[in-house]
């Protein structure tokens, strides 16, 4: 990733590192500071905290990035041209080096100020957002960054750790222990164990055996910029698609908002391998890039978001409300968006957790389809996200079985959807089926499966399973907070009866509004909510309208 040389197709180059005019730099000075720098003068460090934004006046600025021997160059930096990528918005350490090579003058901006200007000045936000995505993009397709990751393909812990930096966005370089003979070395040098994979080393200085989550955020610095002691306006529990939306809304219109994430943006609809059917994107988007547009967007506008800690409790007795994580002080908040979502139905077989991530997924993304590339595969599932992952498989697996307990898919899949599966020599329906046996030691194997012959079973080596079969709220942790349907979704607006208004102890003369729950200034939107429409664009409409609600929750 270099701004030397010939542009690439379409002028990237140009946009990945372009050069501000002089009248551009003159308006970028009046919101920073300029300063002389010397040669040889680092500007910032890989793992820095607090770091600022630069605009090469004169001079030349190398960004580099630690390697085995020593550094190697990413970009080198002349009149014009400036720093950072998307690291910079949230406020996470940088992955590169910022280094003085020529002498000269900067315009330097601390990361609020650029967050304000990206905001104010509609040309200069959209040059530098424009950068900063492509800039990232790149480092991730080159897996350009400050982690190297050890561990096997077919272990599910690698892949959980995987997925979790690729939903992330965070750029890092895989060694396969399976293809690379020389591994074993590195291992042996680290002190590594084989029940240690997957390794992860951050930053060529910590190691973390078989992490979890929240010990590689930690280490990352993905929460270190964020104050979680101060009273917020609104806080959003989830970043699928309506927490996500809610965010983006609410940051915009002045609201401080913390948004926290167990896991990575984006939800279930972000292990969507294609969404066709959302407004704006004739040829579909992928989940993943879809939630990673949306974060980016919610970060500009000044939304700060919590990665890897999952909301213990809700305390619900006292205004302002204290939301309860896993770990850090309770946070403060004047108002609540449940955006947790709901999770895909386990199978009902008894040895189903020894082959998750080993054979069974609940996400088809381009990760999954490479492990089962040339293979059969089984989706369990009769509903969009179940139609959307048998297509996408098919492209590249030998053969799709798709598995509903239905008698067909008319009823709960769009009919785009339904013609392609009845199109595609790759794909089987079988319909009245249900898997009842999972086979294998370290890894699926074989499954067996009930079909419409209710008293016969069939077998078939298979050792990959996408299940994507109905949703169950997650909705534990919210303990009598607020009323729940039979099935634990939350109930909002005109779904409360007055006999749950009267069990929560309603305190307000008026109704709940349309997305409030039996608490007031607590609202909930996307699936974890009670007679949710199970599409991505309610969802998201469903943040935007919740956050014109907290305005008037916030007013009484």
């Amino acid at each position: 990733m270099s701004a030397a040389g010939p542009s690439g197709v379409g002028g990237r180059i140009d946009a990945t590192f372009p050069a501000l005019t002089p009248a551009q730099l003159t308006r970028l000075a009046a919101c920073g500071t300029r300063r002389e720098v010397r040669g040889g003068e680092v500007l910032y460090e890989p793992g820095a905290a607090a770091v600022s934004f630069y605009a090469v006046e004169s001079g030349e600025v190398e960004l580099t990035r630690p390697v085995a021997a020593g550094e190697a160059r990413v970009s080198l930096l002349a009149s014009g041209q400036f720093t950072g990528e998307v690291n910079i918005l949230s406020g996470r350490p940088p992955i590169v080096r910022a280094r003085v090579n020529v002498a000269g003058e900067v315009i330097e901006l601390p990361r609020e100020q650029l967050l304000a200007l990206l905001q104010t000045d509609a040309e200069l936000g959209e040059i530098f957002m424009r950068a900063f995505i492509l800039r990232r993009t790149e480092l991730v397709a080159g897996g350009l960054g400050d982690v190297v990751m050890v561990g096997s393909q077919h272990s599910a812990a690698t892949l959980h750790v995987r997925e979790f930096l690729s939903r992330n966005g965070h750029p890092y370089a895989f060694v396969d222990l399976d293809l690379d003979s020389g591994v074993q070395e590195l291992l042996d040098r680290l002190h590594v164990a084989a029940v240690d994979v997957p390794v992860l080393i951050c930053r060529g200085e910590v190691v973390l055996r078989n992490p979890t989550n929240a010990q590689i955020a930690d280490c990352l610095g993905f929460n270190d910029a964020i104050d979680q002691g101060r009273v917020r306006d609104l806080v959003v529990v989830g970043a699928g698609p309506a927490g996500l939306s809610a965010a983006v809304y609410a940051a915009s219109e002045g609201l401080d908002v913390l948004v926290v994430e167990t896991s990575s943006p984006g939800g279930q609809a972000g292990a969507s391998s294609r969404i066709e059917n959302y407004l704006g994107f004739p040829n579909g988007i992928s989940g993943q890039e879809l939630a990673a547009r949306a974060y980016v967007q919610a970060q500009k506008f000044g939304a700060q978001v919590v990665i890897a800690r999952s909301a213990r409790s809700l305390v619900c007795n006292r205004r302002p409300y204290s939301l309860v994580l896993d770990e850090g002080p309770p946070v403060p908040t004047r108002a609540v968006i449940l955006a947790t979502g709901a999770e895909y139905r386990r199978l009902a077989v008894d040895n189903l957790a020894r082959f998750e991530g080993a054979g069974v997924y609940y996400g088809a993304t381009f990760m999954e389809a490479q492990l089962c590339r040339g293979e059969e595969v089984i989706v369990v599932g009769g509903g969009n996200s179940a139609g959307q992952a048998a297509v996408f498989l098919a492209q590249s697996a030998k053969h799709v079985h798709l598995l509903v307990r239905a008698e067909g898919l008319a009823e709960s899949m769009s009919r785009y959807l339904v013609r392609r599966i009845e199109s595609s020599p790759r794909i089987t329906l079988r319909t009245r089926s249900e898997i009842v046996a999972l086979e294998g030691d370290d890894h699926l194997e074989r499954v067996r499966w009930r079909g419409q012959r209710r008293e016969e079973t069939e077998s078939r080596d298979v050792r990959h399973i996408f299940v994507m079969t109905g949703a169950v709220p997650s909705t534990q942790w919210l303990a009598g907070c607020v009323a729940l349907d039979a099935k634990g979704f939350v109930k909002t607006g005109f779904t409360l009866t007055p006999e749950d208004l009267a069990a929560a102890r309603w305190p307000l003369p008026r109704p709940p509004h349309l997305l409030e729950s039996s608490l007031p200034a607590v609202f909930a939107v996307g699936d974890v909510r009670a007679d949710n429409l199970k599409r991505v664009a309610a969802a998201v409409g469903e943040g935007s309208i919740a956050v014109a609600l907290v305005h008037r929750a916030l007013q009484e």
